[in-house]
């Protein structure tokens, strides 16, 4: 397990912006959290060994088959899983999501086959692969993983569960945790062949997924309205802070960005925000590839983009007149 990821709220107690997250805040939850109020009862026994009324409904929202859907207790159980199963010697684009390599490494290479995987959307850094590139990269690999947590935060066009599955060789992962705003829940899906989630399914772990959790994501399914962010003002954020002429900005296609300033390290702008502005950031720099300048924000509400850009121009002005 990778410790240093974003939202880690928990070790501050004055926070009061959360850009460390690239979870879309201010979800509107209030639905969600009567629903579950109403069937606490469902505690007292135990869950489903696998969520198979969830992969139901998931695969009827995808108009496949529920051989082709694998329920996970978020996404990053999935990572695991998949790593644990396809013990192939696998590419990792870098800088991307950690705990690829961390899952890679808990269960090294048994096979000459080859796979790639990618995550797209990519976190940190926004990027968007286009279908063209997914297909043309898949005929080059025995085995492609695509992470697509981030799915409903771009404008992009994705790859389609459907088309996906009929690739063959195509493993989708997917998060209800990031498409409805409840990290705390842990509800995510893999989508492949049922050829392939047959493989799978032999390293499932039984109640991986509780009752809960269960019950939310089937609730989300027919009650729920996918997060979209505002990717205008996540623009509008990426030039504000370009024009403050202290941080780069790479270009993005989603509500996060991968940023670097020099004047400073992203720790050092870490800790400021937080203990003078209340203000939580993601320090970037344990992502491969990276450095101890980079760090990645997530827009949110106009105001709040505005102060962070303030007290970031604030913290760097204030050590150049020292």
């Amino acid at each position: 397990m990778i410790n240093g990821h974003g939202d880690d709220i928990y070790q501050y107690d004055n926070i009061r912006m959360n850009f460390s997250s690239n979870i879309c805040h201010h979800a509107g939850l209030e639905t969600l959290k009567a629903h579950l109020s109403a069937h606490l009862d469902l505690i007292a026994n135990y869950p489903e060994p696998e969520a198979w009324s969830l992969e139901k409904m998931i695969a009827q929202e995808e108009g496949v088959s529920e051989k082709c859907v694998v329920v996970t207790n978020g996404a990053t159980e999935a990572i695991y899983l998949l790593a644990q199963t396809f013990r192939y010697h696998f590419q990792l684009p870098a800088p991307s999501f950690s705990e690829y390599k961390d899952a890679l490494s808990m269960y090294p290479q048994q096979s000459p086959l080859t796979g790639l995987w990618l995550c797209n959307p990519n976190n940190p850094t926004g990027e968007v692969l286009s279908i063209a590139d997914i297909d043309e990269l898949a005929k080059k690999y025995h085995l492609v993983v695509i992470d697509q947590s981030y799915e409903d935060y771009t404008d992009a066009p994705m790859l389609s569960v459907r088309e996906a599955i009929e690739m063959g060789n195509v493993i989708q992962l997917h998060s209800l945790t990031k498409s409805y705003g409840i990290p705390g829940l842990r509800i995510g899906y893999i989508t492949a062949s049922a050829q392939l989630t047959e493989e799978i399914r032999k390293f499932l772990r039984p109640w991986s997924v509780n009752t809960l959790a269960i019950e939310a994501g089937k609730f989300l399914l027919t009650n729920g309205v996918n997060l979209k962010p505002d990717l205008n003002e996540a623009q509008r954020l990426v030039q504000m802070l370009r024009s403050t002429g202290y941080v780069n900005v790479r270009e993005t296609k989603t509500n996060f960005m991968l940023c670097e300033i020099q004047s400073c390290t992203a720790a050092e702008l870490k800790e400021r925000l937080a203990k003078d502005y209340g203000i939580l950031i993601r320090d970037a720099s344990n992502f491969e590839g990276l450095t101890p300048h980079h760090f990645r924000v997530a827009s949110q509400a106009p105001n709040e983009n505005d102060e962070l850009v303030a007290a970031i121009k604030s913290i760097v002005e204030e050590q150049v007149w020292k």
